[in-house]
């Protein structure tokens, strides 16, 4: 499927793949890319790259709506599973489009090789979240597209688009994190309606976003011990600036702990905490 699409190097590839519309050519493309650059076939930079775009590429299907017009049922209901399930898949559509945007936008930033090698390492097991969550779907006789979703995690990617520390901090020590409080129980209401098949779905993203934050948070780390800043302390900070709202307890306190986001990070940041 991708192998009539030339790709100059990393931060190309990366980019066609975020401007590709058929979301089978852009879970390919950000998977073939993620093997060419590890397996380093690829180079990070050419200057015949495409260049990273302020919109991701979408099919005309599903409507974006406010976050308030966005579909919320029962999981107890078949109809009400295949609402979470669709808003499952448009998170994990959009954090392709997060992953490989931190790695074409911030292409020409003096990082280490293995901030790359871990990008797209998110990037590869997001495609793979979309396709297995989208296979779950038509199991259902549903498909991505059937049910409005709502647009603003890009929103909070192009609002960091010229700082790499504030991405850092939005994308996965708030957006992917929220992913480990809220699993959990999704995955135990779907044991409890029975939908065991959703259920192996839910688990294999679960255990692969505990992997993506502790790559936030290490490169988060790292850029902050470089300018000789207290992370925790930033992090608060770049996330009043560029996070509206409070963060919503309940935390999953064990597994952000374990990824490399301690409570001092998030507790002062709590719906419950802010006026």
């Amino acid at each position: 499927m991708t192998q009539n699409i030339p790709v100059h190097s990393l931060r190309d590839g990366a980019a066609r793949a975020i401007l590709a519309t058929d979301l089978d050519v852009k879970t390919a493309l950000a998977q073939d890319v993620a093997r060419r650059w590890h397996a380093r076939r690829i180079s990070l930079r050419s200057p015949l790259d495409t260049m990273p775009t302020d919109r991701p590429g979408r099919p005309e299907r599903p409507e974006l709506v406010p976050p308030t017009q966005v579909t919320r049922r029962s999981l107890h209901s078949r109809r009400g599973r295949i609402a979470l399930l669709h808003a499952i898949a448009h998170i994990e559509l959009n954090a392709i489009d997060l992953a490989l945007d931190i790695v074409a936008r911030f292409a020409s930033a003096p990082m280490p090789q293995s901030f790359f090698d871990g990008w797209m390492q998110v990037a590869f097991e997001e495609a793979k979240h979309f396709n297995l969550v989208r296979g779950r779907l038509r199991a259902l006789e549903a498909d991505y597209g059937d049910m409005p979703a709502h647009d603003g995690l890009w929103q909070a990617a192009h609002d960091t688009r010229n700082d790499l520390v504030a991405r850092l901090a939005v994308v996965p020590l708030i957006l992917e994190a929220r992913g480990l409080d809220v699993t959990p129980s999704l995955l135990a209401k779907m044991r409890e309606a029975d939908d065991h098949e959703s259920a192996v779905v839910l688990e294999i993203i679960y255990e692969d976003e505990k992997k993506h934050v502790a790559i936030g948070a290490k490169w988060f780390r790292f850029l902050c011990a470089r300018e000789g800043k207290d992370a925790a302390q930033t992090f608060r900070l770049l996330v009043r600036a560029n996070f509206r709202g409070g963060l919503k307890p309940p935390f999953n306190d064990l597994a952000r702990a374990a990824a490399g986001l301690t409570p001092t990070f998030y507790r002062a940041l709590s719906s419950q905490n802010m006026s």
